[in-house]
């Protein structure tokens, strides 16, 4: 699940943002820590990472691997300890806080596996809020919000609340609500996690319709078939990303391991400890 934003950035952030040419996003030897005692969790361990705008790319791994820490990275919500982090031209170490959070308000619309929606705000409401922290006129904010409602397929439920509509009603409302923004990416975390197999793949084919119209789009799951149905899978074991062919290809032929490496991909025996002791670091930090 996605978390606060904590930890503070490695180099020296003045007040002003550096742009850098790049692509929508682009990481370069990333890493992050965490101490467990008298050891050390290498949650990312070295990574090197790239979207280009329009690609609809699924992050898959199962629990404990590092894809958590890397989706909270690549939101916003975290910091890496080591490397680079390039988002829509910005090095998001040289920004001041503010700045910080004015990109990721511009650049990313999250979805969550439990929707997130305020359950005493209506849908309409609910999509809109994105824009009311804007400082948007509500008169222009409401037709904002019901034009994503209906692009959505839920013309006409503007004013159910979330405990009026089914669980994939909901998902389309918390999808409706990260587009309003016109974010240059969409970041899913587990969006169909909560949903049963037929609304699962109604709301894949949402997310795949949006991609075809050129929206960006990188969705975290565990679930290799879904995983599949995007242009490019990236694989993630013991903190280190698996190169693969595009989706819809052979699943097997993925490789672990990072740029420069000769290291063989972890076998499961050797990469449960390590997700073990990467859920009790995540469990740590969120009950401190």
């Amino acid at each position: 699940m996605m978390t606060e934003r904590k930890g503070t950035h490695a180099k020296e952030r003045p007040s002003s943002a550096t742009s850098v040419a790049s692509s929508t996003i682009r990481m370069e030897r990333l890493a992050k820590r965490y101490p467990m005692g008298d050891e050390v969790v290498h949650a990312l361990d070295g990574i090197d990472f790239s979207v280009d705008e329009g690609e609809f790319v699924t992050i898959v791994g199962p629990s404990g691997s590092g894809k958590s820490t890397l989706m909270n990275i690549i939101g916003l919500l975290d910091v890496p300890d080591e490397g680079t982090y390039v988002l829509d031209g910005q090095d998001v170490a040289l920004l001041a806080d503010n700045d910080l959070a004015d990109l990721r308000n511009r650049s990313i619309g999250f979805v969550f596996q439990s929707f997130n929606l305020l359950g005493s705000l209506t849908a309409l409401e609910n999509v809109k809020l994105p824009l009311a922290y804007r400082g948007t006129k509500s008169r222009e904010a409401d037709a904002t919000a019901r034009r994503y409602l209906a692009k959505v397929g839920l013309e006409g439920r503007d004013h159910h609340l979330p405990n009026q509509l089914s669980g994939g009603q909901q998902q389309r409302v918390a999808i409706a609500r990260a587009l309003v923004g016109e974010p240059k990416i969409i970041l899913a975390d587990e969006p169909t996690g909560a949903l049963d197999s037929r609304t699962s793949v109604e709301i894949m084919e949402l997310f795949k319709s949006l991609h075809h119209e050129g929206q960006t789009v990188i969705l975290i799951t565990h679930n290799p078939d879904l995983a599949e149905q995007a242009d490019r899978v990236v694989r993630i074991a013991d903190g280190r990303l698996c190169t693969s062919a595009h989706g819809h290809e052979d699943r097997r032929r993925a490789i672990c391991g990072t740029a420069g490496r000769s290291d063989a991909e972890p076998t499961a025996a050797t990469v449960r400890p390590a997700a073990e002791r990467e859920g009790e670091a995540h469990a740590t930090r969120a009950n401190g």
